[in-house]
């Protein structure tokens, strides 16, 4: 895929847009800054239709407000392991402020989720972001940095008119 524009979002997070053949579905990929170095040469490297938003955010109120307005496909989790499902989860309320940008509330009860379709492993383990994901009622999977590629390109074979 090529790498297209990058911009930053209302809560700062930075944002990347990757494009594919014609065609396909929308996908999003969303990283925490501490695991996101790798995540744009596997992006680039994936062979598939449609397009990949690449989400780098703190917290989940970016993430959820990304993913409610884009309603992508899929949303792909960059965590530091890929489990295939995970309890639901209670995040502590606070207030987040960026100098340049508007302060915004964080936090919330997020149901437990199931990763969409067949991934490799059993593993279960607590991931916020994949609870918040499942809260909007969206696919979603993980995946390490190192393993992006691998699993969109899977996620893509797995959907009709999806690489």
């Amino acid at each position: 895929m090529n790498h297209t524009r990058t911009w930053t979002d209302m809560y700062g997070s930075a944002c990347a847009s990757f494009e594919g053949r014609a065609g396909g579905h929308i996908w999003l990929v969303a990283a925490p800054p501490d695991l996101a170095a790798a995540v744009p040469a596997q992006l680039e490297g994936v062979d598939g239709k449609g397009t990949v938003e690449l989400l780098v955010h703190e917290g989940l109120t970016p993430l959820l407000a990304t993913a409610r307005e884009m309603q992508p496909r899929g949303v792909l989790i960059v965590a530091p392991e890929a489990f295939q499902a995970g309890p639901a989860v209670t995040v502590e309320a606070r207030t987040v402020e960026h100098a340049e940008n508007a302060a915004y509330q964080e936090g919330g009860a997020f149901p437990a989720w199931t990763a969409a379709g067949p991934q490799s492993g059993s593993a279960q383990g607590e991931c916020p972001a994949a609870s918040a994901v499942a809260s909007l009622d969206l696919p979603v999977r993980l995946a390490t940095p190192g393993t992006v590629r691998e699993v969109l390109e899977a996620w893509m074979d797995a959907t009709p008119h999806g690489r």
